[in-house]
């Protein structure tokens, strides 16, 4: 069956979003050639995940939620909201999965943080 492959996050100011996405999650982001987009690099190949880009939005605003694996619930939620984003569904327990909480970054999108944690109720 077909899988995601890639995502790409719309912003407005596509600099700033990455300036964002570099501060909160150390992501390797780097613009390509003359057009205004940016190809997302989230973790080493043979990691389960997925790369992306961000690029300037336009009039059709798109509609989806990714979510990203994290180490420590907590800090990613600190070092969101000191990279300018901010929290808006606050840690909650997701039973038999981990810890989400979801965030909006400095663009709007919405984008979730899941700790996995199976005893989590």
């Amino acid at each position: 069956m077909p899988r995601v492959g890639r995502f790409e996050l719309f912003a407005e100011d596509p600099v700033r979003a990455v300036c964002f996405y570099q501060t909160a999650f150390g992501w390797e982001i780097r613009r390509t050639g003359d057009q205004p987009y940016w190809l997302v690099t989230t973790g080493p190949k043979g990691r389960p995940g997925i790369n992306g880009g961000i690029a300037p939005r336009s009039e059709a605003r798109c509609g989806c939620v990714n979510t990203i694996e994290v180490p420590s619930l907590d800090e990613y939620l600190e070092r969101v909201v000191n990279a300018g984003g901010r929290v808006v569904v606050p840690k909650m327990p997701v039973s038999g999965m981990g810890w989400l909480a979801y965030c909006r970054d400095t663009e709007g999108n919405t984008f979730g943080l899941m700790q996995p944690n199976r005893k989590a109720k």
